[in-house]
């Protein structure tokens, strides 16, 4: 039992190449699914893992790299058919690889833990999947959510630059200039 959410986290993360295989061959409708059954693992296993106290290093640094590895490769294989523009795709790659790059460097400078995602991040993940699922299901053409789609393509820009921006400020910015006063 306690390790249902690792197993759940893993799962998710090898689906990404089997939701990779389904994009590239235009099966959107079986690649909306997959990444729906994946994105609600997330819930699922996080929820688990707090509900019943099975939180395990392992988890907490698989989960994040499960949820990168699904939305970084829907992303880009998205952006080579065609259906999302190549822009959005380098916006948050290169916000991705900034976190983590970022968060490196602090274990390597500090002991401290740097600080949980904040609210716009997790707005910014959410939007970040529900515009990937959109565009997915709009692929699928069983219902026409390109203006929905749209809209969500900015939101999806600007909170990926906004929380990027963020990390730097609470990571590099800010936690300098408390250290000089002090």
């Amino acid at each position: 039992m306690r390790n249902i959410p690792n197993l759940l986290t893993l799962f998710r993360m090898f689906s990404a190449p089997v939701l990779i295989l389904f994009l590239m061959d235009k099966n959107y409708g079986a690649g909306a699914i997959l990444f729906l059954i994946a994105g609600i693992t997330d819930a699922v296993d996080g929820w688990f893992a707090k509900r019943f106290g099975y939180v395990t290093r392992l988890g907490a640094v698989l989960d994040p790299i499960a949820d990168k590895v699904l939305i970084i490769t829907t992303y880009i294989v998205l952006a080579v058919l065609g259906d999302i523009p190549l822009w959005l795709v380098l916006i948050v790659g290169f916000r991705d690889l900034g976190i983590v790059g970022g968060y490196l460097i602090l274990q390597t400078i500090s002991t401290q833990m740097p600080p949980q995602p904040s609210v716009l991040s997790k707005v910014n993940t959410v939007a970040q999947i529900c515009f990937v699922f959109l565009v997915i299901v709009d692929k699928s053409n069983i219902v026409d959510l390109s203006l929905l789609e749209a809209t969500l393509l900015w939101t999806v820009a600007v909170t990926t630059v906004a929380s990027g921006l963020q990390y730097g400020y609470r990571w590099f910015i800010r936690d300098a200039s408390s250290s000089i006063g002090s």
